[in-house]
């Protein structure tokens, strides 16, 4: 099943898309619902962030070629994890398919994109095993990982570098019926494809995250966790247009503009 989180009438509602259609529902994903009997067209209907989350967690550094891409160019040997472990940012940088990503004016050049999986979480969960993880996991939707790498670099946190206003697309809806071994993800720039590979591998995959963070942490229906990046990523700039496909899932677009052209 696909859901989205749609504006009707002036408010958000969850969804249903079936093909071209989308079906207005009473209720949402994470609770009781049920299909109204309006009949929408997807082209004709604003698409909003598919899920504005309790808590927003990102992997980070979970892929072995973006460890290494990302210590060569600052002068570091790579150290890829040996454990799961997760980080945090915030749901101000959200935006949805289609908005626009806006660079601040007094941000370098360095600001890149990193396409990622999310996963999104159903049910309360705490202590999950291996065995019972997947059934936590509403579905996957996908997310742009927008950096600004001087100030990544320059500061203890990483606040500007990831949280900026609109550096978080996330959309276009999310998908329950995946396989991640069958999941590959596409990054275009300007419809130039500049990276492609396996979703799934992951350093340490979803069912490690789940299991390792709900040690510690209570995690509730609507929970995001982004599951990192692949590859060099590319500086990007006004005017450009970044698309995150994941086969099974959907396509992720945003425009760029910069503050003050």
């Amino acid at each position: 099943m696909r859901w989205a989180r749609i504006q009707l009438n002036g408010s958000p509602s969850y969804a249903v898309v079936e093909g071209d259609t989308v079906i207005p529902v009473r209720g949402s994903p994470f609770e009781a619902w049920d299909r109204g009997r309006d009949r929408l067209k997807l082209a004709d209907v604003k698409l909003l962030v598919p899920v504005i989350p309790p808590t927003f967690y990102a992997a980070g550094m979970n892929y072995p070629e973006h460890v290494r891409e990302v210590a060569e160019k600052i002068g570091q040997q790579p150290n890829l994890p040996t454990r799961a472990e997760i980080g945090y940012r915030a749901n101000n940088a959200l935006i949805a398919d289609g908005e626009t990503i806006v660079i601040p004016a007094d941000a370098s050049e360095q600001v890149q994109y990193e396409g990622e999986l999310v996963v999104v979480i159903g049910r309360k969960c705490k202590n999950l095993t291996r065995e019972n993880a997947p059934s936590a996991v509403l579905g996957y939707t996908i997310g742009n990982d927008v950096s600004e790498r001087t100030w990544q670099k320059a500061d203890r946190t990483m606040w500007r570098s990831k949280n900026t206003d609109t550096f978080k697309p996330m959309g276009p809806w999310i998908e329950t019926d995946v396989k991640l071994e069958d999941l590959v993800t596409r990054i275009r720039l300007n419809g130039d494809q500049k990276i492609e590979f396996p979703t799934n591998r992951m350093l340490f995959g979803v069912v490690d995250y789940l299991v390792a963070m709900t040690t510690r942490l209570t995690l509730y229906p609507g929970d995001v966790v982004w599951m990192g990046t692949e590859g060099a990523t590319a500086n990007i700039r006004h005017g450009d247009r970044i698309e995150i496909e994941i086969s099974g899932i959907g396509t992720l677009i945003n425009p760029v503009v910069r503050e003050g052209r």
